[in-house]
């Protein structure tokens, strides 16, 4: 038997707008925390509903590359961070 997946305009909507989204979350980690020596990345993962993983890569390349900071957060539909274990405190 065959199922039929339900279009979901809301749920589309939500995944368009992810990326821009996690680049505002990195932002905002970075505001918080400063900005650490040979940064690579800032890696944001959506876990659940407003519940994001935010690792903090640096290192001279991808080969030598090591997280330095991460954090659980919890933030609004803009990107704004709301919580964060650990928090998030000045460090550069």
């Amino acid at each position: 038997m065959a199922t039929k997946q339900r279009d979901d305009p809301q749920t589309d909507a939500d995944d368009e707008g992810q990326p821009r989204r996690n680049a505002a979350i990195g932002r905002h980690v970075l505001h918080g925390l400063g900005q650490p020596g040979a940064l690579l990345r800032v890696d944001v993962r959506h876990l659940w509903e407003d519940h994001f993983r935010v690792n903090v890569v640096i290192g001279p390349d991808a080969t030598s590359a090591r997280i330095a900071h991460s954090y659980f957060l919890v933030a609004d539909g803009a990107g704004n961070v709301l919580a964060s274990t650990p928090k998030l405190t000045r460090r550069y």
